[in-house]
């Protein structure tokens, strides 16, 4: 059986103080170099938005909908995919996908034209769209949740780890040798980390022996409607709003309204990048200690109030900017990581695979229509400066304070899950006594 036997008895007992064992960190570290070149992927789309609105020739409108063209068919396919997503071994499904994304990374390589790389990005978002959701049941079906903070705080670091490498190489590459080479160097990392997955890692199928004989639609169908399930999935409708508004136009913005050039666009990601990778662990493990849903509110609140600040920028300082940039991406990585651990809290074993892909389709077709929204409020004029972007601004944070609200109810499902375990494990604690009262409610 995979890895849901992996735990010791000897660090169940006290799971936030245990320590990981060596193929526990190498999954931690090859999920997160995984998504290392997915988030690179998409983020590098971002920089590139001021090189290739003005090498294209294409509008705003047009660039919004090549960053959608991913985020629709990652939705699209991850929906179609959830429904078999328990019926695999995740060890397969992370290889099958992986590959097509590869294949779809090296298109974007090669793309002569803005039509073909549209193309080119449906095909990526397609298989790349998956990936996360399944590393996501991996994790948890590995990790417990007490320590499920720390261990989304490494993969997380993952996003930030783009920004200290991968985008200012990918900018030096895409300045010096052309705006396809970022891709092509994501392809030939990704191949180094398909075959370490391929050779290193375990089965991971305990879940096999829970599926019952039904149909790969009436699993996703069943998914779909349970009612515990569906709270998370209007929840990350709006989550994911904030990144695919502001980012696809960030470049662009930082360089025709804020004044920083092409060349000082690398050190903004690099510092940045550096303050989100060192807090990623930390705040992990604070969201296992205080509560995931605090950490979550917290890094809500400063997130919203540092967009307001941002978005409302004229020219500015590069060193005043590159503080408000890493305020706000503590803020982002907090929500993130929070968020992701009282996420994979909700799921039965059984339904694991299929939530977590359904909830990725969620957040994709979401951040695609709000990228796609993104380019038609803002406007680039011929100087190059990006107007209404304070508008996003109000639109982000609004939608920020929603979900604080929505992820309330979320964490309320998750303690009274908690509560339940509890309860079967003693029914004559207080938690049992607890959980039959809100129950009866």
């Amino acid at each position: 059986m995979g890895g849901i036997f992996l735990l010791k008895s000897s660090n169940v007992a006290n799971p936030i103080q245990r320590t990981f064992s060596p193929y526990e960190k190498f999954v931690i570290f090859i999920l997160a170099v995984t998504q290392f070149t997915i988030v690179l992927d998409f983020m590098v789309m971002s920089p590139l938005s001021a090189i290739l609105l003005d090498e294209m020739d294409i509008s705003t409108q047009q660039f919004g909908w090549a960053v959608s063209a991913y985020a629709f068919s990652a939705g699209a396919s991850g929906l179609l995919a959830s429904g078999f997503a328990d019926r695999f071994d995740r060890k397969k499904m992370l290889l099958f996908f992986y590959t097509g994304f590869i294949i779809g990374t090296l298109l974007c390589g090669i793309a002569p034209s803005y039509h073909f790389l549209l193309g080119a990005r449906i095909v990526t978002g397609i298989f790349g769209g998956v990936i996360g959701s399944v590393g996501a049941a991996i994790i948890t079906d590995l990790f417990p949740f007490q320590v499920r903070g720390r261990v989304m705080g490494f993969v997380q670091m993952a996003f930030s780890a783009s920004q200290i490498l991968g985008l200012p190489i990918g900018l030096f590459l895409a300045e010096k040798l052309g705006w396809h080479s970022p891709f092509l160097l994501i392809v030939g990392l990704a191949i180094l980390i398909l075959v370490a997955i391929s050779v290193n890692m375990k089965p991971v199928d305990a879940h096999l022996s829970l599926q019952k004989k039904t149909s790969a639609f009436s699993h996703m169908v069943k998914t779909v409607s349970d009612k515990r399930y569906l709270q998370v999935f209007v929840a990350t409708t709006l989550l994911a709003t904030g990144g695919f508004m502001l980012m696809p136009f960030g470049a662009a913005f930082a360089v025709g309204n804020l004044g920083i050039t092409l060349k000082q666009l690398p050190i903004i990601y690099f510092v940045t990048g550096l303050f989100s990778m060192a807090a990623g662990p930390l705040i992990g493990k604070l969201a296992d200690l205080t509560g995931s849903y605090k950490v979550f509110a917290g890094g809500s609140l400063l997130t919203i109030i540092m967009v307001l600040i941002y978005t409302n920028f004229g020219p500015t300082p590069l060193w005043l900017l590159i503080v408000v940039n890493v305020i706000l991406f503590i803020g982002v990585t907090s929500r993130i990581i929070s968020a992701s651990a009282l996420t994979t809290a909700i799921p039965d074993p059984a339904d694991r695979g299929a939530f977590m892909g359904i909830n990725s389709s969620v957040a994709q077709f979401a951040g695609g229509l709000a990228t796609a929204l993104a380019g038609m409020i803002v406007d680039k004029t011929d100087t190059g400066f990006i107007e209404h972007y304070p508008t996003l601004g109000v639109v982000v944070a609004g939608a920020m304070v929603i979900v604080v609200v929505q992820f309330y109810f979320v964490n309320k499902a998750v303690q009274l899950r908690k509560q339940k375990a509890a309860a079967v494990a003693d029914p004559g604690s207080l938690a049992s006594f607890e959980t039959v009262k809100e129950l009866t409610k």
